[in-house]
């Protein structure tokens, strides 16, 4: 698993905010160059977004977080993939290299 997620904290903050308020009990794990640090300041943020049980996200829910990241002042694109949408070949991939991304890991209630 990655050590370091890169992101500015204040980025960060609104983001675990932004999970916390329109997908309540989802796990988010960052994956990709922000993980692997292979990123730039334009890179995007790739987030797999793994529900309850690893139940779907309903499309509403998902749809409705993603507005919100788009209306925030976050400077990159932020994409973000239901794990049960995600070809199983990348799974394992994955979850070989990810940070999950909750408020209590970065020191928040």
């Amino acid at each position: 698993m990655a050590e370091h997620l890169h992101i500015r904290e204040g980025h960060l903050n609104l983001l675990l905010n932004l999970l916390h308020e329109h997908l309540p009990g989802v796990e988010a794990w960052a994956y990709g160059s922000r993980v692997s640090g292979r990123s730039h300041d334009g890179s995007d943020l790739d987030l797999a977004l793994r529900g309850t049980e690893l139940d779907e996200i309903p499309f509403d829910q998902l749809a409705t977080f993603n507005e919100a990241v788009r209306e925030s002042n976050i400077p990159f694109l932020i994409e973000a993939h239901d794990w049960t949408r995600i070809p199983a070949r990348f799974h394992q991939e994955i979850e070989r290299q990810h940070i999950p991304l909750n408020r209590k890991a970065y020191g928040q209630q």
